[in-house]
């Protein structure tokens, strides 16, 4: 890694050169690169992903409480006489008075240089600071052990955790109101079990898992083997059958707990679950989505696909500052198991069938076993995501409840749950509830990132976007490592991304930077309309590289790199491949051709892929390969 420092040094500098130029007026200053230059010499990568976004957490504060306080900025010089530090004062200094500290009024200030817009410079910082921020690199051993510590102690104290008698009533009726309907008719038929696109405790990928080796018994009154897991009408006597072992609770296979790159400050954690479990758990997942996007209370305000909303409202409220933005940490972690299959008491079946393909047991690097497991269930569970936003929105309700001194009746569970919206652990509420909807978080065991929680001034920040004074402020990150060569290509199609995002935003250099690091590995990049399956540059121009007529397809064609999934051979038989035959033709197309032969033969395709071809292959999840290819433009 310290071979590609200088490569994030010299992006970090072109940048530095673009923002400043952005911000019309002279901000720039040959001492930040020079500071930049030394930090980076001393303290290596650490100083682009982890004390430059630290300064940017720093300057979002300030901009929240409208004022630079004393304990800012640590770690940087102030300047003489001053409140703002030394490094980007030229930026700094337009939007934070010099002396004071406090935040400038105007949208424009004037000088003898010209005039400086607030909202650019803020971006042009954040820019600057936050470019390496979300740099997916594997963190030091001493960083891992410290996430895994806290992934314990955060189950011990679950252990201890409770909510007074009041506060329990309060959920349970608000709970009631919000989720009876909801969960009351689902019936487990309509679960169909299914395996999602990861990889599990038993490390089984692709057509592995379908040749099932252990079903747990607690999965059997709700989701029984044969139904489930095998077609109805399998032989008792199969050999596919007897080669499953039905494992009672004691012997489960605990949830494999893994630390995955996220930034290099720290990992994140992940629970990696057992086939049988995450193959129901993806089953009720589908229709709790399903249920939660359309139903009168929650359409719009709990989501999971559409981030939009949370987007908007989150550029509205640095705008007019009656919205709050909310983050959460740790936040799956921390949805106490008991009050969140309260949610689903009004249908028993459904509520135990949950608790069935819970795990509840951990197993944690270096081998150490939780047990048993107190939180619902951990990011990696299937249900994880719909249960917290589930919970995360029942509590904000609460709050707003007793916010505006309302008894619990359907009437004004309805009204102030208009106010709240949900997607994972983002949430927005009105800022002159915010303080109460925090406290109540904490209540019942939330905990606020405060770091990343504004309800105060013009700065918001929600689901990917950022946002001051109504102008997205969000950076370009850079998200994998430097490629060397062109085997990289996920690395690859990454920073040739990162480089269209920067150029559409004004930031040229850095983009052109890009394009000749990323040509000199696999050549000339074509360009391309944004549409277009080919990696290549685009251009404000509006014009694509043409190289060919197709007259078969009567359109212009480019050869360019174009991304393509990477297969592994992993061939399934007998029951195994009937069940999964009967899961693809729920989503496929069916077409009748005729043939030659003058025979009607069915063809069942999907995404390019035919359904034997699923029962010979795999696509190996997270590879992608480049291949060049005849291709539209545009």
């Amino acid at each position: 890694m310290k071979s590609n420092v200088s490569d994030y040094l010299e992006l970090t500098e072109c940048i530095y050169i673009d923002a400043s130029a952005k911000c019309i007026a002279d901000v720039s200053d040959l001492r930040d690169l020079m500071t930049i230059r030394s930090r980076v010499k001393h303290e290596g990568l650490s100083f682009l992903t982890i004390t430059l976004p630290q300064f940017a957490r720093d300057f979002e504060r300030s901009l929240a409480t409208g004022k630079i306080d004393s304990t800012s900025f640590a770690g940087f010089e102030r300047v003489k006489g001053g409140s703002i530090p030394v490094f980007l004062q030229g930026m700094i200094s337009r939007v934070f008075d010099f002396e004071t500290g406090r935040i400038l009024d105007e949208f424009t200030i004037p000088n003898r240089h010209g005039s400086a817009d607030i909202p650019t410079i803020v971006e042009s910082v954040r820019q600057i600071c936050l470019t390496f921020k979300k740099l997916e690199i594997e963190c030091t051993p001493k960083r891992v052990r410290s996430a895994v510590e806290s992934f314990i102690t955060i189950e011990q104290d679950l252990e201890s955790f409770s909510v007074s008698e009041e506060d329990y009533a309060k959920f349970i009726g608000v709970s009631s109101m919000l989720w009876n309907n909801l969960v009351g008719d689902i019936s487990l038929s309509e679960c169909v079990p299914k395996h999602g696109p990861g990889t599990t405790a038993e490390h089984l990928s692709g057509n592995r898992k379908y040749a099932w080796q252990y079903w747990h018994d607690r999965l059997e009154p709700y989701f029984p083997l044969i139904c489930s897991g095998f077609p109805l009408g399998i032989p008792e006597d199969s050999e596919e059958l007897q080669n499953v072992t039905i494992v009672p609770e004691e012997l489960e296979q605990p949830v494999r707990v893994v630390a995955v790159p996220k930034t290099l400050k720290s990992p994140r954690i992940i629970a990696i679950e057992p086939c049988c479990m995450q193959y129901v758990q993806q089953g009720i997942w589908v229709v709790l989505e399903k249920r939660l996007r359309s139903y009168w209370l929650t359409a719009g305000h709990v989501n999971f696909r559409d981030q939009t909303v949370n987007q908007r409202l989150a550029i509205r409220g640095s705008i007019d500052g009656l919205l709050a933005t909310i983050d959460l940490s740790d936040a799956s972690d921390r949805v106490p198991r008991n009050l969140a299959l309260e949610m689903f008491r009004f249908n028993p079946d459904l509520r135990d069938a949950i608790d069935a393909c819970r795990s509840t047991r951990a197993q944690l690097p270096g081998g150490i076993t939780i047990d048993p497991l107190r939180k619902f269930a951990s990011m990696g569970s299937a249900l994880c995501f719909p249960v917290e936003a589930m919970y995360f929105y029942t509590i904000c309700v609460v709050a707003l409840l007793e916010g505006h001194n309302l008894p619990v009746t359907p009437r004004n569970v309805y009204l102030v749950s208009r106010d709240v919206h949900v997607f994972g652990d983002d949430l927005i509420v009105p800022t002159a509830y915010a303080v109460i909807v925090l406290d109540h978080l904490q209540k019942y065991n939330c905990k606020v990132n405060v770091n990343k929680t504004f309800f105060s001034g013009s700065f918001r920040e929600s689901c990917g976007i950022d946002a001051f004074r109504g102008y997205e402020v969000t950076p370009t990150y850079i998200t994998k490592v430097c490629p060397e060569n062109k085997h990289q290509a996920s690395e690859l199609i990454s920073w040739v991304e990162s480089a269209n995002l920067l150029y559409k935003r004004g930031y040229w250099h850095s983009a052109q930077h890009i394009f000749d690091k990323m040509e000199r590995i696999v050549g000339p990049l074509p360009y391309v309309a944004e549409t277009s399956e080919a990696l290549g540059r685009f251009s404000y121009l509006g014009y694509e590289s043409i190289e060919r007529w197709n007259r078969d397809l009567q359109r212009f064609e480019i050869k360019g790199l174009v991304p393509r999934p990477v297969y592994r051979i992993d061939e399934l038989k007998g029951y195994g491949a009937l069940m999964k035959s009967f899961h693809r033709l729920e989503n496929m197309p069916i077409n009748l051709g005729s043939f030659p032969d003058g025979q009607s033969r069915l063809s069942i395709k999907t995404g390019g892929s035919s359904l034997s071809d699923s029962l010979i292959r795999f696509v190996l999840r997270g590879a992608t390969a480049l291949s060049h290819r005849w291709v539209s433009p545009h």
